[in-house]
């Protein structure tokens, strides 16, 4: 009989690496799959009691008798009570079509559903935010805060090239992680903040910063050195994107956007490519970061750039009307507030 102990420690550790890694993937996917059921049954409840409300003219009165037989029929279950299945009915108004509920809705949770019904009314609104919310992996709270901060309305304003410079399915990935504007309400900056404060508020604010990037940005470094024929030069802010596998480079102006400033990053996406780009990496991309924009001549300033560029604008706590600043809360009330919220409790109908 052999001996338990006569294997080799290092292949113990690794095929148990391997299986530990391997059941967590498969506990994943069964909580995904059963959300998914979960979203379609509510779907279908909901479509049931619609249908008979508008085509067999049933009252209101049909959802509280129905919670009450379905909580006794299934006391382990949560989720049967009136005002869920109310939201139940109006999920199922919300979306006709069974079709987008299984594409989409089905990988949210029940509670990020809820909060789309509650806060919008537009279908393609919606929908926008349920696909960020599963591609950023959005909690509850950050769904909120992105549409309380109207993340959708701006977000075709942004200019960029990728189209003509990248390949397919970089160019519809790199679209969709640009942002306009981005947000840093977070920081405590006036209205005469320069560069170089902005950089060094948004790297001691890394994780906010990150956070309002995205989800898939790495921080490489600030004031990143690169020598190029002899001379030095810096970039603002250097990323890596792990979902495009590509360098990101922010160039920041706290000023109108000007024409030239396209030839710079031009010049920097170029140098990137040369000197850190590995053959595995995808092209490098440049953004551009500005106060404000105008649309025609940010078009023309890309128009025959061959290096993929992004140019957006950025929003400070500080561009905020005076009155309207004097009734919202400090970032330090706010990070003290933040820190009492739980989030998400398990076993909440929503």
């Amino acid at each position: 009989m052999t001996d338990s102990l006569s294997f080799p420690n290092r292949d113990y550790e690794q095929l148990f690496l391997d299986l530990k890694e391997r059941i967590r993937l498969t506990q994943v996917r069964a909580a995904i799959a059963v959300n998914r059921e979960l979203i379609v049954l509510y779907w279908q409840i909901g479509r049931q009691i619609l249908q008979r409300q508008v085509h067999q003219g049933w009252g209101s009165k049909v959802i509280d008798r129905l919670a009450q037989d379905l909580q006794r029929e299934f006391p382990d279950m949560k989720g049967f009570s009136s005002r869920n299945l109310r939201y139940m009915r109006a999920f199922a108004e919300a979306y006709p079509e069974e079709k987008s509920v299984d594409q989409v809705m089905a990988n949210l949770p029940w509670g990020h559903n809820v909060r789309l019904l509650d806060a919008l009314d537009d279908p393609e609104e919606r929908l926008w935010y349920a696909q960020q919310a599963i591609a950023q992996g959005w909690s509850r709270n950050i769904l909120l805060m992105q549409i309380e901060k109207g993340l959708y309305t701006p977000q075709n304003s942004a200019i960029n090239n990728f189209e003509r410079t990248l390949p397919q399915p970089q160019s519809d990935l790199a679209q969709n992680l640009l942002k306009d504007p981005y947000h840093f309400d977070f920081l405590c900056l006036g209205a005469d903040v320069q560069e170089r404060d902005l950089e060094k508020a948004l790297v001691d604010r890394i994780r906010d910063f990150l956070l309002e990037l995205g989800v898939g940005f790495a921080f490489v470094g600030s004031q990143y050195r690169l020598e190029v024929g002899g001379e030095d030069f810096y970039l603002d802010l250097l990323f890596y994107h792990l979902q495009l596998r590509c360098y990101v480079v922010i160039d920041l102006k706290m000023g109108d956007f000007q024409p030239e400033y396209s030839g710079k990053m031009n010049f920097y996406v170029s140098a990137v490519d040369d000197l850190l780009r590995h053959s595995q990496d995808q092209p490098t991309i440049g953004i551009i970061l500005c106060k404000s924009k105008n649309k025609t001549i940010a078009e023309y300033a890309l128009r025959d750039v061959i290096k993929p560029i992004g140019i957006s604008t950025h929003r400070l706590g500080s561009d905020l009307p005076d009155a309207l600043k004097q009734s919202l809360p400090s970032p330090e009330v706010l990070e003290q507030q933040m820190a009492k919220i739980t989030g998400d409790q398990p076993g909440d109908e929503f």
